[in-house]
C-alpha cells in the first residue's frame, strides 16, 4: 500500500491510497473462491461453477465487495501512518477494480489545523480574592425563604396588588388580530416582577378576581419574544385567580426544618456564609481560567473547522430545546428563530472550538492524557451529582458514543488546570510584574 496527502487547505487534507495489484488479483480470487462454494447455476454442482460463468452471474457483486473490503481495511491504516485524525466523514473518490491493475482512491476530509502557540506556561493573571458579607448572607436567607413560602389565596374582593401571583387567561392582538401562539388559559404573572412585561403588570394592578380587562404594552425592539420584540400589543385578559405568597420565619426552627443538624439560625447563617464563599472562589476560579486562557489564544492566529463550529452550534440549541421542553414550551413558542439563534451563536462557538484546539495542542506538546482513573472519576463524580448508579451511567455513555467526548472534555479540564497551576496568579489590586518592572525603569530614569 502505498499513501500521499495533499493539503487542500489549513483544515482539510486529501489522503491518496494506491494498492497493488497483485494483492487486488489476490482479492479478486479469493472472492470468487468463496463465491464458487456456494454459488447455484443449472448443470454444475456447487463448487465447480467456471470463472468464466461465475464472472458473469457475480461479477458486479464481487468487484463491490473487493472495493467495499479494500477501503474497509487500508483506510484506518492509511490515516495511522499519515499521523491524520479526520474531524468528519470523509468524501471518497474511488477508482476501478481491474484484475492486473492498482486500485487507487482518495479520500478528502476536515482535520485539526496546525498550530503555532506562543508561550503558555508562567501566564501573569490576576484573581479576585472572594468575599462575603452579612448583607450577602441575608440575602441569600430572603431566597431560600421565599423558596419555602407557600401560594395562598387572597382575601375575597381584594384586588390585585404588587407582588401578587395572577393566574390569568389571556390573548395577544396586533392591529386587531389576534397573534398566533401568543395566548394562554392558565398563565401565571407574578405582579412587578417584570418577567412579562412591566407595563402588563402594572396594568392588572387593581383588577378583581373574574376581571377582564385589556391592557396597552409597546413592546422594546430587543424583547426576547421575537413575536412581540417592537410591536405594539393589544391584550385582553381576565384574572381566573388570585394569590400571595406566605413565607415562613426565619427562627431557629425554619433552620432545623431545612437541616435538623442545625441548631439554631445562627449556624444556618455560617453555613451560608460558608457555601457563599465555596461558589465565589468557584467563580473566580473560572474567571482566571479564562483570563488565562484569552492570554494565551492572543495572537494565535486558527483556521477553524467549520464542521467543529457547527457541532458546537447545534449542541448549543439542541440544550436549549431541551431546556425549553422540561418546562412545557419549544423554541417556536419561546419566540426563538432558529436560523437567528445560529448567527448569534456563531461568535462564542467559534470561541469555545478554538480554546479547544489549544487546550488540545497544549496536552499534546506536554503528554497530558486522560488515564483510567480520570475517566473513573468522572463518572464517579457524575453519578453523584444526578443521583444515578454508576454503572448503568456508563453504559449510557458507551451505547451511545459519548465516551469519546467525555473524554475530550477531560482533557480540556485537565490542561486547563495545568495550565492554572503553572500560572502567575496576582491578587487583584496588587502591583503586577509588568507594573513593578515599569516603576523600577522610571526610577532608575530619574
Amino acid at each position: 500500500m502505498k499513501t500521499n496527502v495533499e493539503q487542500l487547505g489549513p483544515t482539510s487534507k486529501k489522503l491518496m491510497i494506491e494498492i497493488e495489484s497483485d494483492e487486488v488479483d489476490r482479492r479478486i480470487d479469493q472472492a470468487y473462491r468463496e463465491i464458487g462454494k456456494h454459488a447455484k447455476i443449472k448443470g454444475f454442482r456447487p463448487g465447480k461453477v467456471p470463472l468464466k460463468l461465475l464472472e458473469r452471474y457475480y461479477g458486479k457483486q464481487v468487484i463491490e465487495d473487493v472495493q467495499k473490503d479494500l477501503i474497509g481495511e487500508t483506510f484506518p491504516k492509511a490515516l495511522q501512518e499519515s499521523d491524520i485524525y479526520p474531524l468528519n466523514f470523509p468524501v471518497l473518490e474511488k477508482g476501478p477494480i481491474e484484475r492486473g491493475k492498482s486500485f487507487k482512491y482518495s479520500a478528502i476530509m476536515e482535520v485539526r489545523p496546525e498550530i503555532e502557540l506562543g508561550e503558555y506556561l508562567g501566564i501573569e493573571i490576576e484573581k479576585d480574592e472572594p468575599t462575603v458579607s452579612d448583607e450577602d448572607v441575608e440575602e441569600r436567607l430572603e431566597q431560600i425563604r421565599k423558596a419555602h413560602g407557600k401560594l395562598k389565596p387572597v382575601e375575597p374582593d381584594r384586588p390585585v396588588q404588587e407582588g401578587d401571583y395572577a393566574i390569568v387567561e389571556y390573548q395577544a392582538f396586533v392591529q386587531g388580530q389576534p397573534i398566533e401562539d401568543m395566548h394562554s388559559s392558565n398563565f401565571m404573572i407574578k405582579i412587578g416582577s417584570g418577567d412579562f412585561h412591566p407595563d402588563l403588570e402594572r396594568g392588572l394592578i387593581g383588577a378583581q378576581k373574574g376581571e377582564e380587562r385589556e391592557i396597552h404594552v409597546e413592546f422594546e425592539e430587543d424583547y426576547y419574544h421575537s413575536l412581540l420584540a417592537g410591536k405594539s400589543v393589544d391584550f385582553k385578559i381576565r384574572v381566573i385567580d388570585l394569590k400571595y405568597m406566605e413565607l415562613p420565619e426565619l427562627n431557629d426552627e425554619f433552620a432545623k426544618q431545612l437541616d435538623p443538624e442545625m441548631k439554631n439560625l445562627n449556624a444556618l447563617k455560617d453555613r451560608l456564609k460558608e457555601l457563599i464563599f465555596q461558589e465565589r472562589e468557584r467563580q473566580t476560579e473560572r474567571e482566571a481560567k479564562e483570563q488565562l486562557l484569552e492570554k494565551i489564544g492572543q495572537g494565535v492566529d486558527i483556521a477553524l473547522p467549520q464542521s467543529l463550529v457547527e457541532s458546537e452550534i447545534a449542541r448549543s440549541i439542541e440544550n436549549l430545546k431541551q431546556d425549553l421542553l422540561r418546562s412545557g414550551a419549544s423554541l417556536e413558542k419561546a419566540g426563538f428563530s432558529e436560523q437567528k439563534l445560529k448567527e448569534d451563536l456563531r461568535p462564542s462557538a467559534e470561541k469555545k472550538v478554538k480554546n479547544s484546539l489549544i487546550l488540545t495542542e497544549i496536552a499534546r506538546q506536554d503528554n497530558i492524557n486522560v488515564t483510567d482513573e480520570d475517566l473513573n472519576q468522572a463518572f464517579d463524580d457524575l453519578a453523584s451529582a444526578t443521583g444515578q448508579e454508576v454503572e448503568p451511567l456508563r453504559r449510557y455513555y458507551e451505547v451511545r458514543g459519548m465516551i469519546d467526548s467525555l473524554k475530550q472534555r477531560l482533557l480540556e479540564q485537565k490542561t486547563l488546570n495545568y495550565l492554572f497551576e503553572h500560572a502567575n496568579i496576582i491578587k487583584k489590586g496588587q502591583p503586577t510584574e509588568a507594573a513593578n518592572s515599569k516603576e523600577s525603569n522610571e526610577k532608575e530614569n530619574n
